[in-house]
C-alpha cells in the first residue's frame, strides 16, 4: 500500500515538473520574441533616422553649393562656370519668372531627365498653376558633375536639383507694403530688417530650393531665403572724401578757370532726380582730435579760388554753407584696415586693368563694355591713366596707385583711390561727371609700404586750372548699385512637407 502511494506521488510530481518546464520555455520564447521585435523596431527607427538625416544633409548641401556659387569670388561661381545668361547682367535684378536650376544626376541618371524624374511641383504652389511652364528656365551642372569632382570614386551628396529665383508677395504670402494687394510681379528687397517692394531700400531677396532623394526613396525639400551682403566700405558722407591727420592735411586744388565744375553733396538718384538728404560736398576723413581739423578744412577751402573767373564757391554745396567742406568723422579706419579692404575688393574684382600706358589701359576699359546693365568691380593694382578714354564707367573702381583722370571720363558708382591716394589730370577738355562718391586715402608711402597705424596721411586731388569736366555729384543710388558682394546672408530656412 505504501509503495503504491509513493509511485502515484512521484507521477503527480513528474506531471507538475513538465508543466513548469513548458511554462518556463513559453515565457523564454515570449521574451525572446519581444526582444527580436524590439530589436527590429529599433533597427527600423535607426534606419529611418539615418535616412532622414542623410537626405536632410544632402538637400542642405545643394542649398549651400548654390549660395556659394552666387559669389563671383567662388572658384566654381556661376559667373565663371555656367553658360552665358545663367545669371542676370551685373547690377540688374532677377526678374520674376527668371528660374535657374543646378542639376546633380546620379551615376546612372541623365541630366536632361532630372526635372522629369523629380519634378519641381513647389514652384507652382508658390507662384500659381502654370507658372513654371511659363518661366525663363536654364540649367547648369553641379560641382559634382564637372571636373575634377566627377572623376572621383566617392559619390557626392544625393540632391537632385537646386532652384534659384526671385520672390514676390504672392510667393511668400506676405503683404509687405500693407496695401492688401498681393503683388506677383514686383520682386522683394531687404533693408536689413524687413522686406520691401522698393529696390531703393537694399539688395534683392532670392529663394534657393533644394530637392534630395536617397536610393531608398527618402526625399527632402528645403529652402533658403537669402540676400546679398555688400563688402563693408568706409561710410560715404561726402561726394568727395579725402584722408588726412594732424600735420598731414589733405590737398585739393580746383580747376580754377572752369566755372561749371562743382562738387555737390545734395545728391541725385540713379535717374538724375534730386533724392535723399544731403551730405558734405567735401569730407575730410581721419583722426583729428578736438578742434585740430580746422586747419585742414581751411586748406581745402583755400584750394577753391573765389570767383571770377574760378569755379564759384557756391558750386560746392551739401548739408552746410557753401563751400561745404567738413570734418564729419571723428574716427576712421587705419592704413592697415583700408589696405585690407583693398585686398578684399581685389579678390572679388570682375576685372583687373593691366599695367601700362594710357592707350593700353583705356583699350582694356573699352573691352569691359560697362553700362547701367553691366555694372562691374574694376581694379587697377597700381597706377591708372584714363587720359582720352572718353567713356563712362559703371560700378566700383579701385586704384591703389596714382589715378590720372580725364575730364571727358564719367563714372556712375564708387571710385576708391586707396594706397598712394592721388588724383590728377593731364588732359583738360571734356565735360563728363562722376555720380556716386569718390574716396581718396593715402595708406602707403611712395615705395608702397603701408604707413604705420593709426593715422592716414594726406590725400591729394590736384587739377589743372584749365581742366574741364562738370565735377562730382553724390548719389546714394549709384553707390548702392556699385557695392561688391561679400556673401549671401540666410534670412530664413524651412523644410517643405512632401505629399
Amino acid at each position: 500500500m505504501s509503495a503504491r502511494n509513493t509511485i502515484r506521488k512521484r507521477r503527480r510530481e513528474a506531471g507538475i515538473a513538465l508543466l513548469i518546464s513548458i511554462f518556463v520555455l513559453l515565457l523564454i520564447s515570449v521574451v525572446a520574441i519581444a526582444l527580436i521585435v524590439s530589436s527590429g523596431t529599433e533597427s527600423a527607427l535607426a534606419g529611418n533616422y539615418r535616412s532622414s538625416t542623410g537626405v536632410y544633409y544632402a538637400a542642405l548641401a545643394g542649398l549651400e553649393e548654390a549660395r556659394g556659387r552666387l559669389l563671383d569670388k567662388d572658384p566654381n561661381s556661376f559667373k565663371n562656370k555656367a553658360a552665358a545668361g545663367f545669371l542676370p547682367a551685373p547690377g540688374t535684378q532677377w526678374d520674376m519668372g527668371y528660374v535657374r536650376y543646378v542639376l546633380n544626376p546620379g551615376p546612372t541618371e541623365v541630366a536632361a531627365n532630372i526635372l522629369t524624374t523629380y519634378p519641381d511641383t513647389e514652384y507652382d504652389n508658390e507662384f500659381g498653376l502654370g507658372a513654371l511652364a511659363a518661366a525663363n528656365r536654364m540649367t547648369t551642372p553641379s560641382v559634382w558633375n564637372r571636373s575634377p569632382l566627377d572623376s572621383l570614386n566617392v559619390p557626392g551628396p544625393f540632391y537632385k536639383w537646386v532652384r534659384i529665383n526671385a520672390v514676390s508677395e504672392v510667393s511668400l504670402k506676405l503683404d509687405v507694403d500693407h496695401d492688401t494687394l498681393a503683388d506677383s510681379t514686383t520682386p522683394l528687397y531687404y533693408d536689413g530688417i524687413r522686406f520691401s517692394n522698393s529696390s531703393l531700400v537694399g539688395p534683392q531677396v532670392l529663394e534657393i530650393t533644394s530637392l534630395a532623394t536617397l536610393p531608398n526613396g527618402s526625399q527632402k525639400l528645403v529652402q533658403y531665403l537669402v540676400a546679398p551682403v555688400p563688402i563693408t566700405l568706409p561710410p560715404f558722407l561726402g561726394a568727395l572724401t579725402l584722408s588726412g591727420s594732424p600735420g598731414e592735411d589733405p590737398v585739393f586744388h580746383a580747376p580754377a578757370n572752369n566755372n561749371g565744375y562743382a562738387v555737390k553733396g545734395d545728391g541725385w538718384d540713379c535717374n538724375g532726380n534730386p533724392a535723399g538728404p544731403p551730405v558734405s560736398a567735401i569730407n575730410i576723413y581721419g583722426d583729428y582730435p578736438g578742434s585740430s581739423s580746422g586747419a585742414a578744412v581751411a586748406g581745402i577751402k583755400g584750394g577753391i579760388p573765389p570767383s571770377p573767373p574760378s569755379p564759384a564757391r557756391w558750386n560746392y554745396t551739401g548739408q552746410g554753407a557753401a563751400p561745404d567742406v567738413e570734418y564729419v568723422i571723428s574716427s576712421s579706419k587705419t592704413p592697415s584696415q583700408l589696405n585690407a579692404l583693398a585686398q578684399t575688393i581685389i579678390q572679388s574684382a570682375d576685372a583687373v586693368v593691366p599695367a601700362g600706358n594710357a592707350a593700353t589701359q583705356t583699350a582694356y576699359m573699352n573691352s569691359l563694355n560697362m553700362s547701367p546693365s553691366n555694372i562691374l568691380t574694376v581694379v587697377a593694382n597700381g597706377d591708372l591713366d584714363l587720359t582720352h578714354w572718353g567713356k563712362t564707367g559703371y560700378g566700383l573702381l579701385l586704384v591703389t596707385g596714382n589715378f590720372t583722370m580725364d575730364p571727358d571720363n564719367g563714372w556712375r558708382g564708387i571710385i576708391l583711390v586707396i594706397g598712394q591716394g592721388k588724383i590728377n589730370n593731364t588732359d583738360n577738355t571734356g565735360s563728363r561727371e562722376i555720380d556716386g562718391a569718390v574716396f581718396v586715402a593715402k595708406t602707403n608711402d611712395t615705395s608702397g609700404v603701408a604707413l604705420p597705424d593709426p593715422n592716414l596721411e594726406e590725400a591729394s586731388v590736384i587739377f589743372d586750372d584749365n581742366m574741364g569736366g562738370t565735377g562730382i555729384r553724390y548719389s546714394s543710388c549709384w553707390i548702392q548699385k556699385a557695392q561688391p558682394i561679400d556673401s549671401y546672408k540666410v534670412l530664413s530656412f524651412h523644410e517643405i512637407p512632401q505629399p
